[in-house]
This record gives C-alpha cells, sequence and structure tokens, in this order.
C-alpha cells in the first residue's frame, strides 16, 4: 500500500503533466527534495524517476513553453561557470572515485537550477514552484514535528523516514532548511493565489511554522537554533508594532525553555563551552585543515577531499564537571567539513570559492533592490513583489548562517530557492522593463 501509494501519485502527476507541462517541473522538484524512490520498498527502487521527470520537463518546456525574449541572467552564468569549474576540478580530484560519486547528483542539481527560471514566465508558476518546494519539504518536517512532540527527539535518534543521513533526511541540514523555508510559508499564506488565504490556510500554517521550529528541538541540531535567533531578528525588519514583537518572542521564549528536553538543553550549552566539546572542537580542527590545505592546493582538491585529513584535536577542561578532561588530546580523520564555506574551500579552491559566493551576494543584493522598490507600491497587482522578495532573502540569509556549520554548499534545495529568486527577477524586468532599476554595483547597491 506505501509503494502504492507513490505509485499513483507519480504517475498522478505525468498524466495532469501532459495537460500543463510546468506540472512536469514540479514533479522534478517533487522527487529531488523527497526522494519517493528511497522511501519506496520495491516498486521504484530500480525505476529512475528522477530522470524521467527531468526529461518531461524539458521536453515539455521545448515543445509548449513562450521562449520569447529568452536570455540567461547573470546569476544563471555564474552557475555555468561553476558546473564547469566543478567538472574540471573533479576530472583532476585527489579521489577520483569518491569525486566521481558526489559529482554525480551536483551536477543535475546546477543543471536544474540553470534550466528552471526560464519555466518561470509568470507569477502562478513562481508561486507553484514555491508551494511545491513548501510543501515536499514539508512531507519530512511535519513526521519530524510529530515524533518530536511523542517523543522529544534526541541528537542522531530522530527518525526522518530514511536513516541514510543524505539529503533533508539529514538532522541538522532539515534543521536549517526547517527554519530558512519558514518566511515561504508565511508569504505563501499571506498572498498566495493558490490556496486563498482563509482560516483553513491560517491553520495550517500556523501548525506548519510550529513544526518547523520543532525539528532543531527534535534533531538537537545547534545550528537550528542559531538559525532561529537570525529569523527572529530578520523577521523584526518589516513588523510595525517592534515592541509589540520583542515583547511577544520574549514571553514565547520564556515559557518554552522549561518545556524542552533536557537533553536538548545540555547539549545547546555546548555552544558556549564548544572547546571542551569534541564535535565542535573538530569542526574547529577540520576548518583549520582545510584553510592550510588550500594554501598548497589554491585550485581545491576535488569533491570529498576532506577524506585525506589527520587531526589532533586538544580539548579544553570545562569547569565544574564539564565534557572533557582538562587538556584532554583525541585524533580523528577524515573528518567531514562541517561547513559550506570550507566544503568549498577544499573543494573548489579560491576560484570555486568566489564563484559561489558571488552566486549568493548577488541573489541577497538583487532582492533587497526589489523590495525596496516595491515595498511601497499602491499597485495591488505588485502588493506581492516586496514580501516575495524579503522571504527570498530572508529564507537564503538563514542558509548562509546555517550552511557555517553544515557542509549544504551544493544542497539542491537551495539551488531552487536560488533559481527561484532569478525567476522572480527575471519576470519583473519583462512584465516592467522600463520601471525596473538597471543593476546597481554591490556598493552602491548597500549604500541605496
Amino acid at each position: 500500500m506505501h509503494d502504492l501509494f507513490f505509485v499513483g501519485f507519480l504517475l498522478g502527476l505525468i498524466g495532469l503533466g501532459f495537460r500543463r507541462p510546468f506540472l512536469f517541473v514540479l514533479g522534478y522538484v517533487y522527487v529531488d527534495i523527497v526522494s519517493p524512490q528511497r522511501l519506496s520498498y520495491y516498486l521504484l527502487n530500480s525505476v529512475p524517476i528522477s530522470l524521467i521527470f527531468f526529461v518531461l520537463a524539458v521536453g515539455g518546456w521545448l515543445a509548449v513553453d513562450n521562449k520569447s525574449g529568452l536570455r540567461l541572467s547573470f546569476r544563471q552564468v555564474l552557475l555555468l561557470l561553476l558546473l564547469a569549474w566543478c567538472g574540471i576540478t573533479t576530472m583532476t580530484a585527489d579521489f577520483p572515485a569518491a569525486a566521481l560519486a558526489k559529482w554525480d547528483w551536483v551536477w543535475k542539481a546546477l543543471v536544474f537550477a540553470i534550466f528552471l527560471p526560464v519555466t518561470l514566465r509568470t507569477r502562478l508558476r513562481i508561486e507553484g514552484l514555491l508551494l511545491f518546494m513548501t510543501l515536499s519539504a514539508s512531507s519530512i518536517i511535519i513526521v519530524g514535528g510529530i515524533k518530536t512532540l511523542a517523543s522529544g527527539g534526541g541528537y542522531g535518534s530522530l527518525d526522518l523516514g530514511l536513516d541514510d543521513n543524505s539529503g533533508l533526511y539529514e538532522g541538522s541540514i532539515i534543521s536549517t532548511v526547517a527554519i530558512a523555508v519558514i518566511p515561504t510559508i508565511l508569504f505563501l499564506a499571506r498572498h498566495g493565489t493558490v490556496f486563498r488565504p482563509d482560516k483553513r490556510v491560517a491553520l495550517f500554517t500556523a501548525a506548519l511554522v510550529f513544526a518547523c521550529l520543532l525539528i532543531p528541538i527534535g534533531t538537537e541540531a545547534r545550528t537550528g537554533l542559531i538559525c532561529i535567533g537570525l529569523l527572529a531578528v530578520l523577521m523584526l525588519r518589516d513588523m510595525k508594532r517592534r515592541a509589540l514583537y520583542m515583547t511577544g518572542v520574549a514571553l514565547v521564549v520564556a515559557i518554552a525553555v522549561p518545556l524542552l528536553p533536557q537533553s536538548y538543553v545540555q547539549r545547546m550549552h555546548t555552544i558556549e563551552g564548544y572547546q571542551a566539546d569534541q564535535s565542535a572542537s573538530t569542526r574547529l580542527a577540520v576548518w583549520q585543515w582545510t584553510w592550510d590545505y588550500v594554501q598548497d592546493h589554491p585550485f581545491g582538491g576535488g569533491f570529498n577531499a576532506y577524506l585525506q585529513n589527520h587531526l589532533t584535536i586538544r580539548l579544553a577542561g570545562a569547569p565544574g564537571g564539564g565534557l572533557a578532561p582538562a587538556n584532554d588530546v583525541a585524533h580523528d580523520q577524515a573528518r567531514a567539513y562541517h561547513s559550506a564555506y570550507f566544503e568549498m574551500l577544499g573543494e573548489q579552491g579560491f576560484l570555486g570559492f568566489g564563484i559561489w559566493a558571488l552566486l549568493h551576494l548577488a541573489g541577497l543584493v538583487r532582492m533587497e533592490m526589489l523590495r525596496r522598490r516595491f515595498r511601497r507600491t499602491t499597485d495591488p497587482d505588485e502588493a506581492w513583489i516586496a514580501p516575495l522578495a524579503t522571504a527570498l532573502q530572508n529564507g537564503h540569509l538563514i542558509y548562509l548562517v546555517g550552511a557555517l556549520f553544515v557542509g549544504i554548499a551544493f544542497q539542491p534545495f537551495v539551488y531552487m530557492l536560488v533559481a527561484a529568486e532569478i525567476g522572480l527577477d527575471s519576470y519583473i524586468r519583462r512584465i516592467r522593463p522600463r520601471q525596473t532599476p538597471a543593476p546597481m554595483g554591490f556598493v552602491q547597491a548597500a549604500q541605496a
């Protein structure tokens, strides 16, 4: 029955896609995020679902989509450059077999991110993409939220449906994405046209946001707590009654803290005493190794270059019965980067890191320009633009902060978010080619 549900849903999407080919694009989004072929017991295990939907998506676009005014944006060119550079470093990787294994899914994420914006020609399509991204991620988030309420979760023990810790099923990754998607959830609840705002939408939104906030508790991922703090600060930017908002946040925190599982509270305390926590200290040692490595290998070592690291970790004693004996020393090797920034440096060198950083910085700048341009518009048909630009920018910023502590430089969900930004920007340029401000330099945009 479990497998039959997935088969029926996917066949339904394909059937509807032949009437509305853009649904093939949304089907690929669902398959890439949820991975139903991995959740299936046997019916879908050997079926190349992702390839099928990608071929259908591209074929549908080629066959029926309007391609007038089609051109690649600056960020799509950056994605092409990043794709090419990753291909080069894969061919020269320190560990060819391991590099090819990661390249096998990275190139798909980058190619789809390059293709996706050209399909986003209407507001409905942009909203449809965000809705499918949100609901697909929510199928994991809701399960995690329910299990957290039932059992309290636990570090490395919250079962999200898969036990291989890959994609959004890994604790720290889903914690970051769950918080990053909240601004989009709130936008869809307030300005959505597929599901018009009403009491049912408001109730589901409140429950889904609550589930998103539960994920960092259930996974006990310290990254999630940092992302929640950033979200609270970012939302303050557009609040009209800031004093009331801050009072409400303080009240919620005061009520929630006594209800948190003791294991979660203890793990969050290790943020302050990171020198006595082997997990945090190992990350610092990996980052130091990566920085030293890239000095001698400025073009990086290709995917999974971390496999060659050998670490000496020194733990400071924690006062009052801390986490480690005083001056304890541990040794480790082949430890992952645990940071998208160091992941890019170690694998793609300074050039790859520069392209990647410019891609994200350009997205933040463009969303800020759209936000400022349309936030005071009096045209009801444009009232959604500034809130969407703000939601995308907030989600992007949360990702970039979460990525400081999680190796998600090539997480497909994030590249779909980038593609949505590009699609929104391109859509506004098409409908208002004269009124939309010309691109500014980063310095001018920061001063605007």
